[in-house]
């Protein structure tokens, strides 16, 4: 069960390895400006390979539970979905796994690659572990951990975790099977990152952090959602932007917080401690483009802050 890219390498190796029998993914909706009926990957990876596809509105339906009853599944392998219910999780002879990015208990929620990135974490990595009543808190299975790297971006941290997921997934069901792994109780304390959501607010760069912050912002939200900030000309016109990919220089200066500073070809912006320099972006009504390109045609200089 899932709906993201995530879970593609994991639905290889059940294809592969096991015997797969159903793929269930979202239903088809509206999205994007012109309101399209796009496919998840999921959905695609199931046509592509002829599998069976469900894809129930409400999970708690009984003919959908119906059609899992009688499917009378070994595992239910969950990636990036929605809350299973019990009468759903508690149908496979062996249980319902669920594979997550982040080393559980830590960054429990729906956005942990962003979150560990934001947060300047060091280490991240998957968890395996079996489904309860409430959103990531069943027992853990397996755990594998890796090193972020300082440059790395969200995107690019998905897909090495993806990879590393399917694997760990792999050795999960073979465990079970075999008994030979050890089911760990989380432990249930409040000191725990939790990967929220993203709103308006939480992927709106504040200027008045310091720089490495506000780095770590654009590269956590890079490519998705997107760091974003509007540019301020001195009569109040403002533009969108989002940044995808920055450098920035720890350095005293003796300007406001989100001046911009212009020097040919760049675009240079104040914080708290220092500069940041933009090496990607998108500014509205324009497709995404590194600075240089964007200053071919683009007047930086009719703006003065951002906010």
């Amino acid at each position: 069960m899932g709906t993201a890219e995530f879970g593609i390498p994991t639905l290889k190796i059940l294809n592969d390895v096991f015997n797969l029998d159903t793929i269930v993914t979202n239903y088809d909706k509206p999205s994007g400006r012109g309101q399209k009926i796009r496919f998840s990957a999921v959905k695609e990876y199931a046509i592509t390979n002829k599998i069976n596809l469900l894809q129930p509105k409400n999970l708690k339906d009984e003919v959908f539970v119906k059609k899992i009853q009688k499917i009378n599944p070994d595992f239910i392998v969950v990636v990036a979905f929605r809350m299973i219910p019990r009468i759903v999780w508690n149908i496979p002879k062996y249980g319902t796994i669920n594979l997550h990015a982040s080393l559980l208990p830590d960054y429990r929620g729906s956005a942990p690659i962003n979150w560990v990135i934001m947060n300047n974490e060091k280490i991240t990595g998957v968890t395996t572990f079996f489904i309860d009543d409430k959103i990531d808190t069943g027992d853990i299975l397996i755990q594998e951990k890796i090193k972020i790297d300082k440059k790395i971006n969200a995107g690019e941290l998905h897909d090495k975790l993806k990879l590393i997921g399917a694997s760990i997934v792999e050795k999960t069901l073979k465990g079970i099977v075999e008994n030979s792994l050890q089911r760990v109780k989380q432990i249930q304390k409040k000191d725990f990152n939790t990967a929220y959501k993203f709103d308006k607010k939480n992927i709106k760069i504040d200027w008045n952090h310091n720089c490495l912050e506000i780095y770590n912002k654009i590269r956590g939200l890079s490519p998705y959602p997107g760091a974003k900030t509007s540019f301020v000309s001195k009569s109040g016109e403002t533009v969108n932007t989002i940044f995808y990919e920055s450098e920035y220089l720890v350095e005293k200066h003796n300007h406001n917080n989100g001046t911009i500073i212009h020097e040919k070809g760049k675009i240079k912006i104040t914080c708290k401690n220092g500069y940041l320099l933009i090496k990607n972006l998108k500014i509205e009504g324009k497709r995404r483009m590194d600075t240089e390109s964007l200053l071919n045609g683009f007047k930086i200089e009719k703006y003065e802050m951002v906010k």
